[in-house]
């Protein structure tokens, strides 16, 4: 009876130690740029208590909340980092002696990568006292200055001709959100989103180029038609346009020689009327006037004949 006495109580005590010892990060997540250093914030101690630790007694384990991967180990007072990922290796530290045994067991992250995206647990434990949280990582890149291109170029446009706009940036993370629009000035502003194909390519670092296409058949002169490119993580934007005046738009050489030649034959086809017109109407007119001599020639004859002719008793 005594010794499940004792085992009862020891079990209480564990518990009570554990719950003295609070794990606190950040709620929200944490957003580092590739490349850079960054902070992962975790402290410890007895709620709203004052912590002064001997850190030969500190353990303080960070790893990846979902594969359990070891990221820093720290215990009996030095570094323990032989199970350490080894994408982190020479890349994570604690914080100073001094600051650890005050309750800072923050985490530097250095040069961050795409692939550090994810959770991270923070373990720590002071002698039989122990307690844990996790936060989440999220990575970001700013995207380069957007350009945009037009095919044909804008000194060749033709109306009613299909064309391409083409919007490109590079090396940024996460994904972009693409917005075209087309401003006609006095017309407004008119989303031409729907009309847009858009292409994301990572590379080696898992950054990602971004490529949206607008296709359109007519374009509107005097009208500007833009590009804006957004990072969501970042809230960044970057925007390029294209402006089409109306001395822009060519008349396409086909068109013009086929509307020549039309104008030419149609000019013949006239002439060659006006001189069929002209022959009938001098037939016509001599026609008649034969007509009209022999008329009187006949009418001639017949007074002569009724002039010979005696006349009865």
């Amino acid at each position: 009876m005594l010794t499940l006495l004792l085992l009862l109580c020891a079990l209480l005590g564990t518990q009570t130690l554990a719950a003295m010892m609070e794990v606190r990060v950040p709620e929200l997540p944490v957003v580092a740029l590739h490349g850079a250093d960054a902070t992962l914030d975790c402290s410890y101690g007895p709620p709203g208590g004052v912590v002064g630790v001997n850190l030969s007694q500190l353990s303080v384990f960070w790893q990846l909340t979902d594969t359990k991967r070891s990221v820093h180990s720290y215990r009996e007072g030095r570094e323990q980092l032989a199970d350490q990922a080894t994408r982190f290796a020479n890349r994570t530290a604690l914080r100073a002696p001094p600051r650890l045994a005050a309750g800072d067991a923050s985490l530097l992250l250095r040069r961050v990568e795409v692939a550090d995206e994810g959770s991270y647990t923070c373990f720590v434990s002071v002698g039989q006292n122990y307690s844990s949280a996790s936060l989440l990582l999220l990575v970001a890149a700013p995207y380069t200055k957007p350009s945009v291109t037009l095919e044909p170029s804008s000194n060749n446009l033709r109306p009613g001709e299909r064309v391409a706009l083409t919007c490109e940036s590079h090396g940024g993370f996460p994904e972009a959100q693409v917005l075209w629009r087309e401003d006609g000035g006095a017309s407004g502003v008119r989303n031409l989103t729907h009309n847009v194909s858009t292409s994301l390519v990572a590379n080696e670092r898992g950054l990602f180029s971004v490529r949206s296409v607008l296709t359109l058949q007519t374009l509107e002169p005097d009208s500007t038609y833009s590009c804006l490119l957004t990072n969501p993580l970042l809230g960044e934007e970057g925007l390029a346009s294209v402006t089409i005046t109306a001395q822009n738009m060519a008349f396409p050489p086909v068109a013009l020689w086929v509307t020549v030649g039309l104008a030419v034959c149609l000019l013949a086809l006239l002439v060659a009327l006006a001189v069929v017109c002209r022959r009938k109407i001098k037939e016509s007119c001599e026609e008649a006037r034969r007509e009209a001599e022999e008329a009187k020639e006949l009418k001639e004859e017949e007074e002569s004949k009724t002039a010979m002719t005696p006349l009865k008793s």
